[in-house]
């Protein structure tokens, strides 16, 4: 279960990190709807840019390809998966931590907005960006959910990972 030196080999801490994204994203939600019952106290002011509100989504970012009638549910649905499937084949391949975690966390978040999808028919999201102007009142920029934070971060790993990981693995002669 640990590589050299006691550390977790990438594939485990990629596994872990998709169990556990998916696990905080679905507790968040389930408490959100159904203890806080956000959709009766919205919206909730957190700070000067952040708000709680409920909102659904039907498609996948910002709404894109929405999905209104069954059909377009499903094939989102069978999208999502697909997508998640590659990613886990990545995942269970990749050869450093940073990637492995990155991936992790993109998996566990994918899944968990694909489990909304399947059991509401829609994801459900709570954080809602915004900037108060005085020249064009409130500019509303995205409503998000712990799953999207996680691929957020994911891919943040990503980068990291294609910038410096693989860089500092190759042998000095190959820099």
């Amino acid at each position: 279960m640990s590589g050299r030196g006691g550390v977790a080999s990438p594939r485990v801490l990629g596994l872990i990190a998709a169990a556990l994204t998916l696990l905080v994203d679905q507790a968040h939600k389930l408490w959100m709807l159904n203890v806080y019952d956000i959709a009766a106290r919205q919206p909730v002011r957190v700070g000067p840019f952040l708000d709680l509100v409920m909102a659904w989504n039907p498609g996948i970012s910002y709404s894109l390809l929405s999905a209104e009638t069954e059909a377009g549910r499903w094939a989102l649905l069978a999208l999502a998966l697909t997508a998640t499937a590659a990613l886990g084949v990545w995942m269970w391949r990749a050869p450093h931590w940073a990637a492995a975690l990155g991936l992790g966390f993109i998996v566990g978040g994918a899944l968990g907005n694909a489990y909304d999808r399947y059991a509401y028919g829609k994801v459900a999201d709570f954080f809602l960006l915004h900037i108060d102007t005085e020249r064009w009142g409130r500019i509303n920029w995205y409503v998000f959910n712990l799953a999207d934070v996680a691929i957020v971060a994911g891919v943040v790993l990503l980068l990291y990972d294609s910038s410096f990981v693989k860089e500092a693995a190759k042998p000095a002669a190959e820099v």
